[in-house]
């Protein structure tokens, strides 16, 4: 039995970059043998030759040798293994890539075998946002997207690659790659044409749409629920009017479903799809929250609240619009939450929730105990 560490935990370490997890392969062993070695592990989901071992994946080779493995790979950075021993084992190009940052395919031919390797591409990207994007490597996307194969992947692989580039330095890149090499189509369907759709009217915008996305994503780094938040914001610019370009009217109204559409066809968990759905829906009033009315303050605070999703709507209307609520929204909703419902007025249903929505009002609008009037 032969065991390599391979990919991410190798291409790290050599780079001095933190790395969590350790990736296995094994030659030279059935499953038995295996699971005699390693009597703990556990097979991963429905590949037979998958298994966990203390939180490390193992996968039982089905090539000749580790040279064959390597070449087999997505990208030469990622085409590198250690023995046992500790020995280096790497594709040609592997070391050179490394040292001068370059995210190079290891053959086209891999993006076939494996078209997820397209987001992965776009997902590395955003991760490692000072690498270059070699020529031949946009030119796989490019061959791969025109053979309309990207249908094929499963949903729950484009979703996970989706959210790990959501948490990389620069996650606008996963837009603009894939946009760049014409693979939006079918998972992001809505953003094909985003590169030609105006984000708006001057003075306001001078961009795309795409590339709007992009940067407010980049302004959101650090959190992966409030990048997604951002890549959905404008979605209902999508479903404009040609005629109507560059303004974009009700597109917050139109954009809910266009996120809830994403989410749910990606199959992202509940809190991505709510929060995406939010995003598109109410980050024009978040974003204009000094105009609002105090029944428009008092809703939108208490909507957001339930969803716990105050810090990144208040943050995404900075990274878009560049106007900072957030220490104002905060304080607005302590002062909501502090408010309750007298008992006589508890238990009556809807007049309930409307005599609570109510004191809450005059809450925020510094009436305290002011008169109560409900119809």
């Amino acid at each position: 039995m032969r065991i390599y560490r391979v990919g991410g935990s190798v291409r790290d370490k050599l780079s001095g970059r933190d790395y969590k997890d350790n990736d296995y392969v094994v030659f030279g062993a059935s499953e038995s043998e295996f699971l005699q070695r390693f009597p703990g592990a556990k097979k991963v989901g429905s590949r037979a030759c998958v298994y966990i071992v203390k939180g490390d994946e193992y996968t039982l080779a089905d090539t000749a040798d580790i040279e064959s493995d390597l070449l087999r790979r997505d990208l030469t950075i990622n085409a590198m293994a250690r023995d046992e021993k500790g020995r280096l084992i790497a594709h040609p190009l592997a070391l050179f890539d490394l040292e001068n940052k370059i995210l190079r395919p290891v053959s086209i031919e891999n993006f076939f075998h494996d078209p997820l390797r397209i987001f992965r591409a776009a997902r590395f990207a955003a991760c490692l946002p000072d690498f270059t994007i070699h020529d031949s490597l946009t030119e796989a996307m490019k061959q791969v997207g025109e053979r309309g194969v990207l249908d094929k992947i499963a949903a729950e692989r484009v979703g996970n690659e989706t959210l790990r580039a959501c948490a990389g330095d620069r996650p606008g890149n996963y837009l603009r790659l894939i946009s760049r090499t014409a693979c939006m189509t079918p998972w992001f369907k809505e953003l094909a044409d985003g590169a030609r759709i105006p984000a708006g009217p001057a003075p306001f915008h001078n961009e795309s749409l795409l590339d709007h996305l992009a940067r407010a994503m980049d302004r959101m780094s650090g959190s992966t629920l409030g990048v997604w938040m951002a890549l959905c914001h404008d979605l209902g610019k999508t479903g404009t009017d040609p005629a109507m370009l560059p303004r974009h009217h009700n597109h917050d109204r139109i954009g809910r479903k266009t996120a809830l559409d994403l989410g749910w066809r990606l199959k992202l968990p509940r809190r991505f799809t709510a929060a995406g759905a939010a995003a598109a829906s109410r980050h024009m009033t978040a974003g204009h929250y000094d105009n609002l009315r105090v029944s428009t303050k008092v809703d939108l605070l208490v909507q957001l609240d339930k969803l716990s999703l105050v810090d990144e709507m208040f943050t995404l209307a900075m990274a878009d619009q560049k106007t900072d609520f957030r220490s104002r929204a905060r304080a607005d909703l302590k002062i909501l939450l502090a408010v309750k419902l007298p008992r006589k007025h508890c238990g009556q249903g809807a007049r309930s929730g409307k005599i609570l929505h109510q004191l809450r009002c005059e809450a925020l609008a510094g009436k305290g105990e002011g008169k109560l009037e409900i119809e």
